[in-house]
């Protein structure tokens, strides 16, 4: 028989209390089990600090959220897009010094030849985001290839490669087709074989149109009458181009991919501290990713806050979903935040939940 204790019964009530004290965070917010939701998951070593799950997932079938829910995770793909680019120069296939006219010698413009795959995972490059918008069907409906096909006749950078912080999504997109180019391999079978598979993840898909993917959550906003509208693809701009931000994933499978990243089953430790090392600082005024002390490095922000263990994360937008996926790797804590609504102010929860993490 196992005799309850005095420190047994104080480690339940902190627990409890700690579960009590995140649950006001959420609650406040996913109090109507009849509207779009989240599944948060906190977790240090094989120990589980915090699970629950808010509202529904899919609000035409009424399927609640679940840890087995598959969220579109939008910019948080970056880091699956890094980890391929990062293996390839492990096998010496290509390295982080290469300039992108090595892969895209249809790019035209001389200064392709001083923007390399480091400029690109960093964000860093100088190329602006000149996307067409002009044509509703292309916004909606362009892929990893058509949508950087005005890099072709790009005539200039925003900033010299290398000088400036600069967040946007088409270089990332470029990484799709240099890992066709350089594998000869279908970049969706690429991933899977080498990321997915490594990683031991079940149910991580990219979003295709003519696929279904089970226990699919979708996104939501609401209209002008304050009704819930789905809001993912066909709705929202740019919504199907993979590299940069169409993985749908479920916190579990998330949880799989964290632990692969932490055991180097899917990079080297070496490609793991270039990952995690930021390569530069984010300024106030940057349009997106900015919190004090923190950087970019290749897929992931690194906010290294005097006095406090460094945080690894990434924000993901796109249409209704808003996510979160951080931790600390000093303490094996992973905090995983996927939700199906936007109008929540996500780093200020995740801000007072570290807050209490740390008392």
């Amino acid at each position: 028989m196992i005799s309850f204790t005095a420190a047994m019964a104080s480690d339940m009530s902190k627990n409890s209390e700690l579960t009590q004290r995140i649950d006001d965070i959420f609650g406040a917010v996913y109090n109507n089990p009849d509207e779009p939701g989240a599944a948060v998951l906190i977790m240090q070593g094989g120990d589980t600090l915090y699970s629950r799950c808010f509202g529904l997932a899919d609000m035409e079938t009424r399927e609640p959220v679940t840890l087995e829910t598959n969220f579109c995770i939008a910019s948080v793909s970056k880091q699956f897009s890094a980890v391929a680019l990062l293996q390839l120069a492990e096998q010496g296939a290509v390295s982080l010094d290469d300039p992108l006219s090595r892969f895209f010698p249809e790019f035209q413009a001389p200064f392709f030849r001083d923007i390399t795959l480091h400029h690109i995972m960093s964000h860093t490059s100088g190329i602006p985001d000149a996307r067409p918008r002009d044509d509703r069907n292309f916004v909606l409906y362009s892929n990893d290839v058509t949508s950087v096909q005005y890099m072709r006749m790009l005539d200039h950078l925003n900033f010299q490669p290398g000088t400036q912080y600069e967040y946007i999504n088409p270089t990332f997109q470029l990484i799709y087709q240099i890992v066709e180019r350089v594998t000869g391999t279908p970049f969706e079978t690429y991933m899977q074989e080498h990321v997915f598979d490594k990683a031991g993840m079940m149910t991580c898909r990219y979003y295709e149109p003519d696929r279904s993917i089970a226990h699919m959550a979708h996104g939501y906003v609401r209209d002008d009458k304050g009704v819930w509208q789905e809001y993912d693809y066909g709705e929202e701009s740019f919504f199907g181009t993979k590299a940069d931000g169409a993985l749908y994933c479920s916190v579990n499978d998330f949880v799989r991919w964290e632990r692969a990243l932490r055991d180097n089953r899917v990079w080297t430790a070496s490609s793991k501290r270039l990952a995690y090392q930021p390569w530069i600082q984010i300024p106030a005024d940057a349009e997106y990713g900015y919190q004090p002390y923190t950087g970019y490095g290749y897929g992931f922000f690194v906010q290294d806050i005097p006095g406090r263990p460094t945080h690894v994360y990434h924000l993901g937008d796109n249409g209704g979903f808003t996510i979160y996926a951080g931790k600390i790797p000093e303490r094996d804590l992973i905090f995983l935040f996927f939700s199906t609504r936007p109008d929540i102010d996500r780093l200020r929860m995740v801000n007072q939940v570290y807050q209490i993490l740390e008392q």
